[in-house]
């Protein structure tokens, strides 16, 4: 006998991607897996506080303000995920313990505890997978038109980690393709209006490049992900202060 899988996302809560200038004429193809803190209504909250949802565990914050500021000044494309990480992470794997953390920093998620094999399995064929097809349906038109993608990843990340100060303030991250990685950090020290460090404040030792390795390393394409921290993009002023650098950044980096 087949068991059902679990439901997951409604009618109501609609799909789990989001595109928007998917005719972007940039050869920069965005990314913002952590873009939400929306939970599938089924799920209610998971069992966490509500200072716990709106907090860095369950999206990035600023993140995707910041990838739209990016995108409408470059007129690149930009693929988001429209549910918290929390349920799903999608800049991991499904074999990875992170994809549905049963904690977070400080806190326990008694939401994803003792999850079952076909729990994990409905959450990943419901959130990972059509996110990703996405991402790869999206590559596949850009080449059929003759359209070269520079894959970018937009995080934030928060100024205080299980009790640790964090100094930097903007982390260039990258796998074993540093092109573009290599690039942005010349010109970010030649005009540094933030303390910028490679592979800070997390690395690839740390499980974080799924996505560039998925979609551009495996593809050939340049690739790299950007992190900010999130006290620099919590309003609208910051937010547009930091997209507009990293425009700059991006432009002159792709243009040498």
């Amino acid at each position: 006998m087949v068991l059902a899988q679990p439901r997951i996302l409604s009618e109501a809560d609609g799909d789990c991607v989001a595109i928007e200038r998917v005719n972007g004429k940039s050869p920069v193809l965005l990314v913002c897996e952590h873009a939400s803190r929306k939970l599938p209504e089924q799920f209610g909250d998971l069992g966490l506080s509500q200072e716990a949802l709106a907090s860095h565990i369950a999206w990035d914050p600023g993140a995707l303000a910041v990838a739209r500021g990016i995108s409408a000044a470059l007129d690149a494309a930009l693929i988001y995920q429209r549910f918290s990480r929390l349920i799903y992470d999608c800049n991991r794997p499904p074999s990875s313990p992170g994809a549905m953390p049963e904690t977070s920093e400080i806190y326990a998620i008694p939401g994803n505890r003792n999850l079952s094999a076909e729990e994990r399995k409905a959450r990943t064929e419901a959130l990972y997978e059509p996110f990703h097809d996405a991402v790869r349906g999206l590559i596949r038109d850009r080449q059929a038109r003759g359209q070269d993608s520079v894959i970018v990843t937009m995080h934030s990340f928060t100024p205080v980690y299980n009790g640790k100060p964090r100094a930097v303030e903007l982390g260039i991250l990258h796998d074993e393709d540093s092109r573009l990685a290599d690039r942005m950090l010349e010109f970010s020290a030649e005009a540094p209006l933030y303390r910028t460090e490679r592979n800070e404040p997390y690395g690839p030792e740390d499980g974080v490049t799924h996505t560039l390795i998925l979609h551009g390393i495996s593809n050939g394409l340049r690739n790299v992900m950007i992190e900010v921290r999130n006290d620099l993009i919590n309003e609208d002023t910051g937010q547009g202060v930091v997209a507009d650098y990293l425009t700059r950044l991006l432009q002159q980096s792709l243009d040498a």
